[in-house]
Order: C-alpha cells, then sequence, then structure tokens
C-alpha cells in the first residue's frame, strides 16, 4: 500500500476555536502584500478574463470573503459531535502544468510556499477534528504543520507517474485509529486514482466509532464510466469494513468531479442507478461549466445556475460497462448505503446555494465554475452545522482562485456532525 502514517507532536497545541464566521481580503494584484492579513481598508484589483481575455479590469477594490456559520433549525441534543473538511489543495505539480487554468492568478499566489501558509492557515482557523484533503503532493510539508497543532495523519499517493493524493488527519486526543484502508484503483483498471477509509474510535467515548472515506474521483469529463465504478468500488470496500465493525456510520468526503445536477451525484444520494438510461460523457454533468456558460451573456445577473449538460443515452462498450458496474453483464450499479449531503441538509441562502441545496461553487478555476467537493453522511449521524461558501459575485470578484488568502482552485467544505441516539 501507498500509504504513510505519522504520529503527532505531543509538545505542541493549537488554540484557536470555531467561529461563527471568517473573513479576509482576497486580492489577484500581482502586486499586492503577501502577508497573511489585510486591513479591510486595503485597496486590492480584480481581473476577470474569461470575460475578455484582451483586458484586465479592476473588478472591485478591497473586495472581502465572509464565510458564515450555517446552523441546524433543531439543535442536535447529543454532546458527541465531530467537525470534518474537504479541501481539494491544488497539487503543486498540477498548478504549474495546468498554467491555462489560472491566467488571472498572479505569479506569488501560485507558489506553493504562499499557498502552504495560507491553505494551512485556514485548516487552523476552522479548528476541525478531521480533515480530508485531495491532490497532496506536499504532504511532509502539510503534516509537519498539522502535527504541531496536535493530529495524527495517513497518505495514500496515486499510482502511475502522478505524485499527489490523499491525506487524513485527525486529533490526536479526539480520536483513535483502530483500522484503516488504502484503495488503488488502478488495479481494477480504474485508472491511477485512490481513496482512504480510516476507522476511528473516540478517545473519551469508546464505544463511538466511526468510518472516514476521503475520495479524488478521475477529473474527465468523458468518462463517466470510470468516474461511477472508482465510487461504486469504494462503496462496496466501506460497505464490508463498516461490517466488520458492527456496521459502522459513515463520512464520505472528497473532490467527486460531478455536479449536484449529475447522474453520479444521484447514485451517491440513492439506492441505485440505471446507468445505461446515460450518456457516459455526461455522467459527472461537468459540460457546460465554463463561467461564461454558467453566468450566460448578461454577467450583471447573478441568479442561481445549473451546470447539467444533455443527459441523452449513448452507446456504451462493454470495457466501459464492465468499468462502471464491474461487470460487463449488468446495467445497474448499486449504493448500500444511505447518503445524504452535509450542505444540501443545511439550507443556505440563494446567493450561495443552488436548486438541489448544495453550494453554487466550491471550485473556481478561470476556466470553471462549480460544485464539484462533498460531504456524504449515512444514518446514525446528523450534520448541526455548516460554513457556508462565498456568494458567486464575490467570489466571480476574485477573478479566479487560488487568490491571496484561498490557497487552492477549491474552497473548503466545513461541516460538524453529531451522533444521533441509535448509533454507536
Amino acid at each position: 500500500m501507498a500509504t504513510t502514517f505519522l504520529s503527532c507532536c505531543p509538545f505542541v497545541r493549537h488554540h484557536s476555536h470555531f467561529r461563527k464566521s471568517s473573513s479576509f481580503c482576497c486580492s489577484n494584484d500581482a502586486e499586492a502584500s503577501s502577508t497573511s492579513s489585510l486591513p479591510k481598508s486595503t485597496r486590492c484589483s480584480y481581473t476577470r478574463r474569461w470575460y475578455n481575455p484582451s483586458i484586465r479590469r479592476k473588478l472591485n477594490e478591497g473586495v472581502e470573503i465572509v464565510r458564515h456559520w450555517i446552523e441546524a433549525d433543531q439543535p442536535s441534543t447529543s454532546e458527541e459531535k465531530f467537525s470534518v473538511v474537504s479541501y481539494n489543495i491544488l497539487a503543486e505539480r498540477n498548478a504549474w502544468k495546468h498554467r491555462g487554468l489560472y491566467t488571472n492568478v498572479p505569479l506569488p499566489y501560485l507558489k506553493w510556499n504562499h499557498r502552504k501558509r495560507v491553505i494551512c492557515e485556514e485548516l487552523l482557523m476552522w479548528n476541525p477534528d478531521i480533515i480530508c484533503l485531495q491532490e497532496v503532493d506536499k504532504f511532509f510539508d502539510v503534516s509537519e504543520i498539522m502535527e504541531k497543532a496536535g493530529y495524527v495523519g495517513s497518505y495514500t499517493r496515486r499510482t502511475g507517474d502522478v505524485i499527489d493524493g490523499c491525506a487524513i488527519f485527525w486529533k490526536a486526543h479526539k480520536f483513535r485509529l483502530i483500522d484503516e484502508e488504502s484503495i488503488e484503483f488502478k488495479r481494477f483498471n480504474l485508472r491511477d486514482n485512490v481513496a482512504q477509509l480510516s476507522v476511528l474510535e473516540m478517545s473519551k467515548v469508546k464505544s463511538r466509532k466511526l468510518m472516514i472515506g476521503n475520495i479524488h474521483v478521475l477529473y474527465n469529463p468523458s468518462r463517466g464510466d470510470v468516474k461511477l465504478g472508482q465510487i461504486r468500488y469504494l462503496l462496496s470496500r466501506a460497505e464490508i469494513l463498516s461490517e466488520k465493525w458492527s456496521n459502522l456510520p459513515f463520512v464520505l468526503a472528497g473532490d467527486f468531479n460531478s455536479t449536484p445536477e449529475s447522474a453520479i451525484y444521484k447514485f451517491l444520494s440513492s439506492s441505485e442507478l440505471n446507468f445505461m438510461s446515460y450518456d457516459r460523457r455526461e455522467l459527472s454533468g461537468q459540460s457546460g461549466c465554463h463561467p461564461a456558460e454558467v453566468l450566460g451573456v448578461k454577467k450583471e445577473s447573478w441568479r442561481p445556475f445549473s451546470c447539467l449538460g444533455s443527459q441523452t443515452k449513448g452507446f456504451w462498450t462493454e470495457e466501459e460497462v464492465k468499468a462502471a458496474a464491474g461487470s460487463a453483464d449488468s446495467q445497474v450499479v448499486g449504493n448500500p448505503f444511505r447518503l445524504t449531503s452535509s450542505y444540501a441538509t443545511l439550507k443556505g441562502p440563494t446567493t450561495t446555494r443552488g436548486a438541489t441545496g448544495e453550494p453554487l461553487a466550491t471550485s473556481y478555476p478561470s476556466k470553471f465554475l462549480g460544485t464539484v467537493d462533498y460531504i456524504w453522511y449515512s444514518d446514525g449521524l446528523i450534520p448541526t452545522r455548516v460554513v457556508d461558501t462565498v456568494p458567486i459575485d464575490i467570489l466571480l470578484r476574485t477573478g479566479g482562485l487560488p487568490c491571496e488568502k484561498v490557497g487552492s482552485d477549491h474552497l473548503p467544505l466545513v461541516s460538524e456532525i453529531a451522533f444521533t441516539k441509535t448509533s454507536g
């Protein structure tokens, strides 16, 4: 297994606490200061190259990004809660390999030393109990900081020539790792992506155990068969691991490279999917998510949008069917868990949420604007609050991520989750 495990440093503790909201100034001015914070009065310029590639223009000055906690209407009576972050932190190699996605991002904000500091500052600011990261190619850089903050972590690197992977961190004083599994999809002809499963036991209440899943699904929009196959196999392994420990509640986080309107989202939130009724090239719903297409011609009208492409039935080869279902004879894939999205459960305003209840956007490189990141939970758990994403008009003023105060082209998702009375 391509897994690395690290122990935490017992001598350093991080003392930040959850906040009701977090605000920071985000600038895409190449001459801007790279200091860790800016006063509200600081003047910041922004560009929006997709709007007119030949012109760099100021969009706004002093734009402040504020993220608020959204609380459940009925607060949980359970005192046994934990918080989870899911964050695609943008591998350094990918940032430079796909430089064309970041034409509006000044060079200093793409450099790893800057992004590492910003990413870790934000993670520690939210003070989560469990952190699921994707696109990690500088694991020891990140783990050194997390270790000093009291976290323990494990890492699974992708197979093949790609050097990034997935990492899970948890607070050493709150959880103990009792089981884990690293999944390399290459073994099943499902590309070089990887996933992780970890079984954690709460230190103070040993009867409370949960399973955490972390996945970065294949990006390629036209290979819906592989995307579906990766998720299907992860869920099948999670079912086995959960049953081994007496049917554990399950949290699944990650970058699924699929939009809320897609067939893959439907599969995650239901018990089965007849995938043969869909075109495999449209299973993920990623087509039509270029900012100009999403927002239409009238950019001044910021309204909820959909990234769903045409869902027409397409021809499936035997190889593609086998990739999706695990067997060339099957047309249906099953989901053994009843999964629900934390963000769809706790509704937000129309400035940040779409018709499904999911965020309007969790990722914004210059050529993509949409939601592909999720925190799912099973029976036995209930979300008590989430950190809402950024209003779409404010996000657009950055001209594209990363920026000075967002270290990736994704936004981190944060959810606090409680055990229900019947779980454990």
